[in-house]
């Protein structure tokens, strides 16, 4: 996933725009492709930021 967020920012985006075009993206193919919706989540859920992945509390 990151490589995909960071392609969109070499396209211009921010780095929170990315993310928000990543989860518009998910969100999409899950609504089109119902019967791999739950597929279609835990890959995109598998490569997402952790919570935990932050330093800061």
């Amino acid at each position: 996933m990151q490589e995909l967020i960071d392609r969109l920012k070499a396209k211009g985006l921010t780095e929170q725009q990315a993310y928000d075009a990543v989860e518009v993206i998910k969100t999409f193919a899950a609504e089109k492709f119902p019967i791999f919706a739950g597929a279609i989540n835990k890959l995109f859920d598998k490569y997402s930021p952790k919570e935990d992945d932050d330093f800061m509390p």
